[in-house]
């Protein structure tokens, strides 16, 4: 699994909130903004991106894509082996991390809580015709 900042539920935790941070930005400092929403019974999770070369204007290659997508299901089935099931999970996210958050919920096997995609597009758009119906609150800015 990937390195994260979480930040605990005050009561025994049932749901799960995965953020995943645009470039530059780590997962501490989305985990100190969710620790001011803190609901008792919800972790949550922010997860740290390994250290790669990136490229400018969104061009993101696809192998890349999918092992990203790839190391966020493992944390997403780490969370319900740890007893937290898919449908409690939300999957999040701000720009590039909304952009795979996005990605990722759509080819997860598993049917999750929702999406929460903040300023951001779908990656490899051109493999979804028509996407599937899950709940999400999606406010993106740029190509959705």
């Amino acid at each position: 699994l990937t390195d994260a900042a979480a930040v605990s539920g005050a009561e025994r935790e049932t749901a799960a909130v995965s953020f995943l941070y645009g470039l530059g930005d780590t997962g501490h400092s989305w985990a100190d903004a969710l620790s001011t929403v803190r609901l008792p019974h919800v972790k949550s999770i922010c997860p740290h991106a390994p250290r790669i070369p990136v490229t400018l204007n969104m061009k993101m290659d696809e192998a890349g894509i999918k092992k990203a997508a790839e190391n966020i299901q493992a944390l997403i089935e780490h969370e319900m082996k740890n007893g937290i099931p898919a449908n409690r999970i939300v999957l999040g996210g701000f720009s590039q991390g909304g952009a795979l958050s996005l990605y990722t919920a759509l080819t997860c096997p598993h049917p999750l809580a929702g999406i929460v995609a903040l300023s951001c597009w779908l990656p490899l758009h051109r493999a979804f015709p028509q996407a599937p119906p899950r709940p999400a609150l999606c406010t993106c800015f740029d190509t959705c």
